[in-house]
């Protein structure tokens, strides 16, 4: 333990003051509940925490994120895998999974299931390589793009700018009223678009997956700003619920939506809209004020990539007794 700018360094300070007694409180916590397996002596002041293994039932357990060198360890039958899934996937947090096996099919199928940024097989999770391990989370963990990924240099560019339109709150929308039109609505979320496989030194496979957000909301604020919006959603593969006066189909609901609604709202896994600053900090409170997931606001024009849920996977090739790539090429 010691300073981070030494390449001898194992385990660095946290970041800050705040940091530290939440992290030590926590511990602390876990010692009166005698779930410490092991604590490293810590002889240094300052921003350090020492090293420690705490024991928990399983990922319910955790209730937030914890950022220090603290290593949980909760044991499973491995007939209750899949439900092992099942609960990291309800937590909401999808920043980095790390998986050790040799058998193939086990990585597909927990692969495949998982709702994280960026998974890890037979090998450690410290990534985020430039354009081999774009880098970022989804749910509680973030909204994209993933930094050194194909999308993120757009993050930082200023496109063209529609007209703002200042909506007509004409004939608000009961909140049951939108709520049964979200569940109504098919909702088939995170479905897979494509892959790309990314470059790598010799025994790494680096595959960047894309897959659509899921539902929606296309708030206009007018019909023909709502219908644009919805033509977008559509050619990503998402599911638009257009909520606009005037607004006619099985997907549509023609009224206004109450922005503070959009807190108790649940389901959808975005908003679209085109409206003035006033309405847009209205929309961003709400969100903001919303339990679970992160939900984005989009409110750029060319928004296809706002669509998109990226999902990065990296694994180790050579875990399983050889790199098969190198050996066919050499063949």
């Amino acid at each position: 333990m010691s300073d981070p700018w030494l390449l001898s360094t194992d385990i660095g300070p946290v970041i800050d003051k705040p940091a530290k007694d939440r992290i030590n409180s926590y511990i602390d916590k876990a010692k009166k509940e005698k779930r410490i397996l092991k604590e490293i002596n810590c002889d240094k002041n300052e921003l350090f925490i020492p090293p420690t293994v705490i024991k928990i039932n399983g990922i319910k357990h955790m209730k937030e994120e914890i950022f220090g060198p603290i290593l949980h360890i909760a044991t499973f039958k491995a007939s209750e895998l899949e439900k092992i899934v099942d609960d990291i996937n309800a937590s909401g947090y999808g920043l980095t999974f790390g998986l050790h096996t040799r058998i193939d099919d086990r990585v597909e199928k927990i692969t495949s299931k998982l709702n994280v940024g960026n998974i890890y097989v037979n090998r450690n999770q410290i990534g985020a390589i430039v354009g081999s391990q774009p880098f970022g989370g989804e749910g509680l963990s973030g909204t994209g793009p993933k930094a050194g990924g194909p999308n993120y240099l757009n993050k930082f560019i200023l496109d063209q700018q529609c007209e703002l339109k200042k909506p007509e709150m004409l004939n608000l929308l009961q909140l049951d009223v939108i709520q049964n039109a979200i569940n109504n609505t098919n909702k088939s979320s995170f479905k897979k678009l494509n892959s790309i496989q990314l470059p790598g030194p010799t025994g790494e496979s680096n595959l960047l997956s894309f897959f659509s957000r899921g539902l929606i909301l296309c708030l206009g604020p007018t019909l023909e700003m709502a219908l644009l919006q919805s033509k977008t959603v559509k050619e990503n593969g998402c599911i638009p619920l257009i909520i606009t006066p005037n607004a006619t189909g099985s997907s549509a609901l023609s009224g206004s939506l109450n922005r503070s609604d959009l807190t108790k709202l649940n389901g959808f896994k975005a908003v679209v809209c085109w409206s003035d600053e006033s309405d847009q900090r209205n929309i961003r409170i709400a969100l903001a004020e919303k339990s679970g997931p992160i939900i984005p606001l989009i409110n750029h024009l060319k928004f296809s990539q706002s669509c998109i849920v990226e999902r990065h996977l990296c694994i180790d090739t050579t875990a399983a007794g050889g790199n098969a790539a190198l050996l066919a090429s050499s063949s």
